[in-house]
C-alpha cells in the first residue's frame, strides 16, 4: 500500500500572475482575491503563503475583503495558526470575518471552538447574520448537543432570522440529526418560501434514519417537491436512491431512478463527491445485482475513493470476496488512491468470508501505520474480523487497547466472539462489564450473549438475562431475541418449554423464531413439533422454496406420500424451485467453489473420486446408517 502523490500544477501560473499586479490598469485587490481563489481550489498552502507576502507587500493587510479570502484559504489547508494570527491582526472585523474564522474552526473540527469564538463575537456586539447561524447549527449538529442547539433556535427567533431559507435548512438538518423528526418536520412546514435545499435537507433527513423507516414519506415528499415546481436534482436523487434496493423500501423504483439520471444527464462523474454514481452502486448491491454494480462502476470515468469503497463494499456484501479484494488492489495500483479508514472497514468483511486471516493482519498493520486505530468502527470490523477467522486472541488483543473509546458495538461484537468460540462465561463476563460501566445494551447485544448461553447450555443464566434485560434496561424483546430463547431452551430438549415461550410472547414470532423449533426439533426427533413448527414457516414465508422441500422430506421419511405430492403441486404451482446447495473452500490463495451435481471443476473427476471412497467409509459398520433426518 504505497502512498502516492500528485503534483498540483499552479505553481507556474500564479507566479507569472504576480508580476500584472503592478499593471496601473488592474486593481491589486481584486487580483489577489483572483490569486488566492485559485491556490484555494489547487490546495497549495505555498501558493497561499506567497499570495499572503504580496497582500502584505501591496498593504493590503487591513482590507476585509482580503481578510476574509485569507482566512477561508488557511483554514482549506488546515493552518489554523495563521487562521487566528490572521484574525487577531485585522483592526476591524465585521461580521463576515467572524464568520470565516468560526467557519475555518468547523471545516477543521474545532467544534468546541466555535462557540468560545462566538461569544467573543457577542461581547463585541456583532450581530450574527444568516451564515453564522448555519454555521453553529453545523457544530452544535457535530457535537451532539440538543441543548446547544435548542439555543440557537432560540437565538434565529429572537433575531427574526428563522424564516431565512438558509437558517431554516440548517436547524431542519440539525434537528433530523439528533432524532428529532417531529421538530425538523414542524420547521420544515413553517418555512414561507422552499427552495431545493430544504427539500433535500428533508430528504436527507429521511434517509438518515435506518431500515427506510420513512420510506413513504420521502417518496410522497418528492411528488410534492416537483408539485411545488422544483425538479429533483443531482442531491435528491442520491438521498432517493437509498430507500432502493431495501426490503422495506421500493426495489422497482431504483432502476426509474436510475432511467431519470440518464435522461436528464446527470453526470456520474460530477461533483458533490460521486454522491449518485456511489448511491447507484449502493443500490444495486443491497439488490445482489453486482452486475449492475460494476456496470454503473465502469462507466465512471474519473473515480474517487469513494466510489472504489462503495464497489469493495457491494462485492463483500454479497459475498464475493476475492473480488473485492483484487478491486482493493486494483484501486492503489491503478488509481494510485490511498485507502482511508472506510475503505478498510469496508473490506474487512471479504477477509471475514474469505477466512483470511493474513489479509486481515495486513490491513491491521497497515491501519497501526497509519494511526487509524483512534476510530472505534474500524477497531470493531477489526474484532469481527479476527474473531470470524479463528483468532480469538487477535480480537481480545484489539479490544483491549486504548486506543479508541469503546461503544456499545465493540462490547457486543467481543460478546458475539467469545459466544462463537463456545466460551459462554466469558460472554456473560463481559455483558456484566458493559453494565457495570454504564453502557446500555441494545437488542443486539442480548441476542449476542443469549446465543452464547444457547450454544453452551446455560440456560437457566440465560433466562436470568433475558428477564434482566427486558425488566431492567427496558428492552423491547424482538423477533431475533425471543429466536434466541427458543434457540437456548430447544439446545436441551425443552421443546415444550420452548413452545410454550413462542405462544406468550409479546410479539409475532417470525421465521427465525420458528426455525430455531424446527432446529431444535430435528436434533431431539420430534416428529410432531417438527411439522408444527414447519407448517407455521410455510404459512410465513409463502415464496420460500426450502421450507416447503424440508416438508416435504418430512412427510416422505413418514411415507406419507399423499402430502408429500400436495406440497409439490403446490411448489409447481407458485414456481418455486429448489436453490442448488453451494460451498467452497480457499487453497492456495484461490477460492475453489461447488454446486450440488457440478462437474464443472476442472479436477471434478478426482474430486467425485474422493467422494465416492466417502460414502463407501460410511457404509461401514461403526457409521450410522440412519438419513432419515439429513433434511
Amino acid at each position: 500500500m504505497n502512498l502516492v502523490f500528485v503534483p498540483k500544477p499552479c505553481g507556474l501560473l500564479i507566479s507569472r500572475c504576480y508580476s500584472t499586479l503592478s499593471r496601473p490598469d488592474l486593481c491589486p485587490s481584486r487580483c489577489l482575491l483572483h490569486f488566492l481563489q485559485h491556490a484555494i481550489n489547487h490546495q497549495s498552502q505555498k501558493r497561499i503563503h506567497q499570495s499572503h507576502a504580496q497582500v502584505i507587500t501591496q498593504g493590503l493587510e487591513q482590507n476585509p475583503f482580503l481578510i476574509t479570502k485569507l482566512l477561508s484559504a488557511y483554514s482549506s489547508c488546515g493552518d489554523l495558526k495563521e487562521l487566528n494570527l490572521i484574525f487577531d491582526l485585522a483592526s476591524i472585523k465585521t461580521v463576515h470575518i467572524w464568520n470565516s474564522l468560526i467557519s475555518g474552526y468547523v471545516k477543521n473540527g474545532m467544534f468546541h471552538g466555535v462557540f468560545g469564538r462566538f461569544n467573543e463575537m457577542q461581547k463585541c456586539n456583532i450581530v450574527p447574520d444568516d451564515f453564522t447561524l448555519s454555521i453553529l447549527a453545523k457544530a452544535s449538529n457535530e457535537l451532539g448537543n440538543v441543548v446547544v442547539g435548542k439555543s440557537i433556535h432560540g437565538k434565529s427567533l429572537r433575531l427574526g432570522l428563522i424564516s431565512d431559507i438558509i437558517v431554516a435548512n440548517s436547524l431542519i438538518s440539525m434537528y433530523f440529526k439528533y432524532g428529532e423528526c417531529k421538530e425538523s418536520l414542524k420547521l420544515f412546514n413553517e418555512m414561507p418560501e422552499r427552495n431545493s435545499g430544504s427539500w433535500n435537507v428533508l430528504l436527507a433527513g429521511y434517509a438518515s434514519f435506518s431500515d427506510c423507516f420513512y420510506a413513504k414519506e420521502a417518496w410522497e415528499a418528492v411528488r410534492n417537491m416537483q408539485m411545488d415546481g422544483i425538479k429533483p436534482d443531482a442531491f435528491t436523487i442520491s438521498s432517493l436512491l437509498h430507500f432502493c434496493g431495501h426490503p422495506n423500501g421500493k426495489l422497482s423504483y431504483g432502476k426509474e431512478l436510475h432511467c431519470y439520471i440518464v435522461k436528464n444527464k446527470l453526470d456520474l462523474d460530477s461533483g458533490s463527491k460521486f454522491h449518485i454514481s456511489c448511491g447507484l452502486i449502493d443500490m444495486y448491491s443491497r439488490e445482489n445485482n453486482t452486475i449492475a454494480s460494476r456496470y454503473v462502476f465502469d462507466q465512471i470515468k474519473s473515480r474517487n475513493i469513494y466510489v472504489w469503497t462503495a464497489m469493495v463494499s457491494g462485492y463483500a456484501q454479497n459475498e464475493d470476496p476475492d473480488k473485492a479484494l483484487i478491486l482493493f488492489q486494483e484501486m492503489q495500483m491503478k488509481d494510485g488512491i490511498v485507502p482511508n479508514k472506510i475503505s478498510l472497514i469496508s473490506l474487512l468483511p471479504a477477509c471475514s468470508l474469505h477466512a483470511g486471516l493474513t489479509n486481515g493482519k495486513q490491513i491491521h498493520g497497515y491501519a497501526v501505520r497509519k494511526e487509524y486505530l483512534d476510530d472505534v468502527t474500524l477497531c470493531n470490523a477489526l474484532i469481527d474480523m479476527y474473531s470470524k477467522c479463528g483468532s480469538l486472541e487477535s480480537a481480545k488483543n484489539v479490544f483491549e487497547t486504548d486506543s479508541f473509546c469503546k461503544d456499545v458495538i465493540s462490547w457486543t461484537t467481543i460478546i458475539l466472539a467469545y459466544g462463537l468460540h463456545g466460551l459462554a462465561e466469558e460472554s456473560i463476563r463481559l455483558y456484566n462489564d458493559m453494565v457495570e460501566l454504564s453502557i446500555k445494551p441494545d437488542q443486539i447485544t442480548v441476542v449476542a450473549v443469549l446465543s452464547a448461553c444457547g450454544r453452551c447450555g446455560l440456560v437457566s443464566e440465560g433466562l436470568q438475562l433475558y428477564n434482566t434485560a427486558v425488566q431492567e434496561h427496558k428492552i423491547e424483546p424482538t423477533a431475533e431475541i425471543c429466536a434466541a430463547v427458543v434457540d437456548m431452551l430447544g439446545n436441551i430438549g425443552e421443546l415444550d418449554q420452548a413452545f410454550s415461550f413462542i405462544k406468550t410472547m409479546m410479539v409475532e414470532p417470525g421465521p427465525s423464531v420458528w426455525g430455531a423449533l424446527v432446529s431444535a426439533s430435528i436434533r431431539y426427533r420430534n416428529y410432531e413439533m417438527l411439522e408444527l413448527a414447519y407448517r407455521y414457516l410455510v404459512e410465513l414465508e409463502p415464496d420460500n422454496p426450502s421450507n416447503f422441500i424440508s416438508l416435504s422430506n418430512l412427510y416422505a421419511s413418514a411415507s406419507r406420500w399423499d402430502m408429500v405430492a400436495e406440497l409439490r403441486n403446490t411448489m409447481k404451482k407458485r414456481g418455486l424451485r429448489k436453490t442448488p446447495g453451494c460451498s467452497w473452500i480457499n487453497i492456495n490463495t484461490t477460492t475453489h467453489c461447488f454446486h450440488v451435481a457440478d462437474r464443472t471443476h476442472p479436477i471434478s473427476n478426482l474430486i467425485y473420486g474422493v467422494l465416492d471412497h466417502v460414502f463407501i467409509v460410511m457404509k461401514e459398520p461403526h457409521c450410522s446408517d440412519d438419513i432419515e433426518f439429513l433434511i
